[in-house]
């Protein structure tokens, strides 16, 4: 959805062609503000691209292309034509961090063609002032048969050797992995995105419309240097297609310091506008759950004496969520088919139409409804690809039916199908079919275990957060999230887009629970995730007694989930970050700071508010003495008087944070 548009008359530069007879085989491609600058070459008749920041190179020379299981697409080339553009627009977001996104860029989009064959390979670059882009259009060609990408050439050589923030790829927990922070030249093969610090800047590879192409891991070949290694089916081939194919855009994002890459919006701006009706958008909330309980042994997923997801249980939760004045409530668990072995890699046999012992769907839909709470659905496919697509219609048509509109939709398993990659084509092509599916039905989507976010929550407003990361059920049954966890989060996993970390656990020391295991935060803490990683859905996750009473229950009811804009106010990788956002719907401002193993104290400009009013900073901070292992649940509340001159003190103790709501005076 697009508002005031100011794209420039016929496109601001007009376009360049260049025959194949020209001898000129390399251009430069700088971005609006000259920020970034990329240079293609044709070097031997072989593609190749160079990334500048300022005077500074990025990228060296690097190859680019395909190999088919035919045909080499990354050599023997020959420029047929170039084109230049420049866009400027300005569009508006359904619901997200920042209302209105400039869409500022200059385009180059190289023609080429094999010397032999014929065949036509474009090559799409855009420079914006927060980064670069790239992606390969193989068109129409009148190809009968059938094409198989072997693998993509595509080479990030880096300039230098900076210290990266990774998880590892093709693992049997997909995405929920801690970070290891370690140089570029140890590397193996890792996930995107990729965050890495130089001497002189911070950038960060993912990509951008993955729409029907395997998903894109880096892979480390010497010293600094890295490609693009597509995650393949079973049989080892990358990509099937029949007739053409358009990749995924390869994103870089560029910054001066970290905070830079959480205020780009590069990834966004590459996708396709807003394709759905209105009527099938997602919208944001925050909600609760029959879900922690769950996680730390109270309830079961299954049928049986412990039981979660019962008519009794859900009523109860109902009157709590209606009573606290919220309006959303997850339950899962509510179906046939959970056993104790849920989890495991096999292929479960859910049923998504029929309610499990104890629980009676309709019933409880209609008892939420008398309550102004909205159910949201759940369906678990273990993976189970095969079974989940026989019944998806009548599944969706059940919540349809019963006026349910949001889903999360889980796929616990190593493989899709005990088989197929979560991250490959044929992973790819099933969450956009259920995706896509879903808007039918009017549902808004929240994935678990899912293909990485790249950006489509532009193109579907419907795609409101997934996971794709280790979450706070960690917390529950494992050694849990250490204190840095979440000061990495913001800077690598949340640039892709919205995660459903279900943040808001604050009985930290988990009193009930498994041995041993708690929150390795402070409850001040988890207020501040609810401004530091962004979603338009955001859970409050711990037991409902745990909120009764508490101080920081405010907080949780003020705090929105859209926003009309975002900053970061300061922030270093793994140490600490402190964000603010301004509602959407009023005047107030809220922020989040927090920090890892060390304690530390912050001072922050509050310039980025209004200069002409006055606020109310109502302030939840850890209480004296609090910190990560001491009085962690103690949340201290004050309020003050503040303008945009006056400046904020921040004191945090190990893995401590602070929220404070800005409101207008």
């Amino acid at each position: 959805m697009t508002i005031k548009q100011f794209i420039l008359p016929a496109l601001l530069l007009s376009a360049i062609a260049t025959n194949a007879q020209s001898k000129k085989n390399a251009y430069e491609l700088a971005s609006p503000g000259g920020k970034n600058t990329i240079n293609f070459a044709l070097v031997n008749n072989v593609p190749t691209y160079a990334v500048k920041h300022g005077k500074n190179d990025v990228i060296t020379a690097s190859a680019m292309g395909f190999i088919l299981t035919n045909e080499d697409l990354s050599k023997n080339l020959e420029i047929a034509n170039v084109k230049k553009l420049s866009h400027d627009d300005t569009w508006t977001q359904v619901w997200g961090e920042k209302k209105n996104i400039r869409n500022h860029y200059n385009e180059l989009v190289v023609e080429l063609k094999n010397k032999e064959t014929k065949h036509k390979l474009n090559i799409e670059f855009r420079a914006f002032d927060d980064g670069i882009a790239f992606r390969y259009v193989f068109p129409e060609q009148g190809i009968k048969d059938s094409i198989f990408v072997k693998d993509e050439v595509t080479a990030f050589n880096l300039k230098e050797d900076g210290n990266a923030w990774w998880i590892p790829a093709y693992q049997e927990n997909r995405y929920e992995y801690l970070f290891t922070k370690s140089p570029v030249s140890t590397l193996n093969k890792v996930h995107t995105p990729l965050t890495i610090e130089n001497k002189n800047n911070v950038i960060s590879f993912h990509e951008a419309n993955l729409t029907d192409w395997p998903s894109m891991v880096i892979e480390h070949t010497t010293g600094s240097k890295l490609k693009s290694d597509l995650v393949p089916w079973s049989d080892g081939i990358k990509a099937r297609y029949k007739g053409g194919f358009t990749s995924s855009w390869r994103t870089l994002q560029i910054g001066e310091k970290p905070g830079d890459l959480i205020e780009s919006y590069l990834i966004l701006n590459l996708n396709e506008p807003n394709k759905l009706k209105e009527s099938a958008y997602g919208h944001p909330f925050k909600y609760f759950g029959i879900w922690w309980g769950m996680h730390i042994g109270k309830y079961s997923f299954w049928e049986g004496e412990k039981q979660g997801a019962t008519t009794v249980h859900a009523k109860e939760y109902i009157d709590f969520t209606a009573k606290e004045g919220f309006h959303h409530l997850l339950i899962e668990g509510w179906n046939k088919g959970w056993t104790p072995a849920w989890y495991e890699n096999k292929m479960h046999m859910f049923s998504f139409t029929k309610s499990a012992d104890n629980f009676d769907l309709e019933e409880v839909v209609k008892y939420g409804d008398k309550k102004d709470v909205h159910l949201i659905g759940y369906h678990e496919t273990g993976s189970n690809i095969i079974n989940y697509l026989k019944e998806i219609d009548a599944g969706f048509a059940l919540y349809k039916k019963l006026g349910i509109r949001d889903i999360k939709i889980g796929q616990v398993g190593s493989k899709l199908n005990m088989k197929e990659w979560h991250h490959g084509q044929f992973g790819v092509r099933y969450y956009r079919y259920v995706l896509e599916k879903a808007a039918e039905y009017g549902l808004a989507v929240n994935f678990h275990e899912p293909i990485k976010d790249t950006g489509e929550r532009r193109t579907y407003p419907n795609m409101m957060a997934r996971e794709g990361a280790r979450g706070m059920e960690y917390n529950a049954w494992s050694e849990g999230n250490p204190p840095s966890y979440e000061t990495i989060l913001p800077f690598t996993r949340m640039l892709a887009g919205p995660m459903d970390f279900t943040p808001g656990v604050i009985d930290v020391e988990v009193t009930q629970g498994y041995p041993g295991k708690r929150v390795h935060t402070t409850a001040a803490k988890q207020l501040a995730l609810y401004v530091t990683l962004y979603s338009p859905i955001q859970m409050l996750a711990d037991l409902p007694e745990n909120y009764e009473g508490q101080p920081e229950m405010q907080f949780l009811k003020d705090v929105p989930t859209d926003w009309e804009d975002t900053k970061v106010l300061n922030g270093e990788i793994g140490q600490y970050i402190t964000t603010v956002r301004k509602d959407r719907n009023s005047a107030d401002w809220y922020l989040g700071s927090l920090t890892n193993e060390d304690a530390r104290e912050l001072e922050v400009s509050l310039s980025f508010l209004d200069p002409k009013v006055k606020y109310e900073a109502q302030i939840y901070a850890d209480a004296p003495g609090t910190d990560e292992t001491h009085n962690p649940g103690e949340v201290a509340v004050s309020k003050k008087t503040v303008t945009a001159k006056d400046k904020l003190a921040i004191k945090l103790p190990v893995s401590g944070g602070t929220a404070v709501r800005f409101k207008k005076l």
